[in-house]
């Protein structure tokens, strides 16, 4: 299973809008229900007890059948998710301090594609119908940049961002799957180039700080709409740079061998490597690889790489010109005292991963 994400066209904002309305009031009848039903006998309503007291419902809201056995679905595995007895309530309110983004799932049986047009050169636009109540349909316009003519479709939501655009997220099955390489990667995980990888190809990305004057001078002004585009900017141009970086290393490789640094290492009381951590994007990048190596039949493992910045790739010893700790972060290139080879510190790491995910690491690295 795979999920493409579509923008939908602006023109069907205002149905939109007012079928989540209806979403809403389901969740919220469903949550006070399940709450209730919970203090009085002390047990939780399943998904399908909640389909009986919401049976017939979907002809007064405008909904489907099976569009509201998805929002009961949700709530109960929400609810035994998070844990809770009650979870929060929805409300597209606009004025509300608490407005909860727009959601709307569909199930297979009420999705038909219907077309796709080619708009320009290279773009295409995808039309979609989705049933609602007894005899009402939902036509909806998107930009595809996946051409859904080629995929079987199993299921949609779709949902809104904080500038109120809306996107389609359809689950489709029998994708076409990419082939890997035949070649072997390590990457080196850090703050001043987010990836390093063992054949020296780097990510970089400081989106946050490119954008930081910008954001400083929208925040200052309270120009909302500007600090959510500026936002949203930010974060779009992260996940294309871990995309093509991704896709790349999945392309020219049959094992990619990542270091298992976690985000809360760098935790500080200051929190001055906060935002360095938060750009770095390590999570997406891990996340990335794990289903795209899934997809191409590529091996990808995450290892122990301790020690990996301090030893020399080319003869395996630790010497005490060697960077150690965070007091040495400065130090990007040193030359080993033992057996003399310059190193790029990011690249010598990556190798010393890729060697403990060839279990290789007391041989060393020869040198290409």
């Amino acid at each position: 299973m795979k999920t493409l994400k579509l923008r939908i066209r602006d023109k069907h904002i205002n149905q939109l809008n007012r079928l989540s309305g209806s979403v809403n009031f389901v969740w919220n009848y469903v949550n006070a229900l399940s709450y209730e039903h919970l203090k009085r006998t002390g047990k939780f309503f399943s998904a399908y007890d909640l389909n009986e007291y919401t049976k017939g419902s979907g002809e007064l809201l405008g909904l489907h059948s099976q569009t509201i056995q998805a929002i009961n679905e949700t709530h109960a595995k929400s609810r035994r998710q998070f844990k809770k007895a009650k979870l929060n309530w929805r409300t597209n309110n606009p004025n509300s301090k608490r407005k909860s983004l727009g959601w709307l799932p569909f199930k297979q049986s009420a999705i038909k594609h219907i077309a796709t047009h080619q708009t320009g050169k290279k773009g295409l636009k995808s039309t979609l119908q989705l049933s609602l109540a007894k005899g009402q349909k939902l036509i909806i316009d998107l930009w595809d940049s996946y051409n859904l003519s080629l995929y079987q479709i199993n299921t949609l939501e779709i949902v809104q961002d904080s500038r109120n655009r809306w996107y389609a997220c359809i689950t489709v099955k029998d994708y076409p799957k990419q082939s890997c390489g035949t070649g072997s990667v390590g990457i080196d995980l850090g703050l001043k180039d987010s990836a390093t990888a063992s054949n020296g190809d780097k990510l970089t990305i400081k989106q946050t700080l490119k954008y930081a004057k910008q954001l400083a001078i929208a925040q200052r002004s309270n120009n909302k709409k500007r600090i959510k585009a500026i936002h949203a900017k930010i974060k779009n141009t992260r996940q294309d740079l871990i995309h093509k970086f991704t896709t790349q290393l999945v392309k020219d490789n049959a094992l990619i061998v990542v270091g298992d640094i976690q985000s809360n290492q760098f935790n500080s009381k200051k929190g001055k490597l906060a935002k360095s951590v938060y750009d770095a994007g390590w999570f997406e990048l891990k996340r990335q690889l794990t289903y795209k190596c899934e997809n191409a039949g590529c091996r990808f493992e995450i290892v122990n790489e301790r020690y990996t910045t301090q030893r020399c790739s080319c003869c395996g010893e630790i010497t005490a010109n060697s960077p150690k700790g965070r007091k040495s972060l400065g130090i990007r290139e040193w030359i080993c005292a033992s057996c003399g080879t310059w190193h790029d510190r990011d690249i010598n790491a990556s190798k010393n991963i890729l060697a403990v995910g060839l279990d290789r690491l007391v041989e060393g690295i020869p040198l290409l």
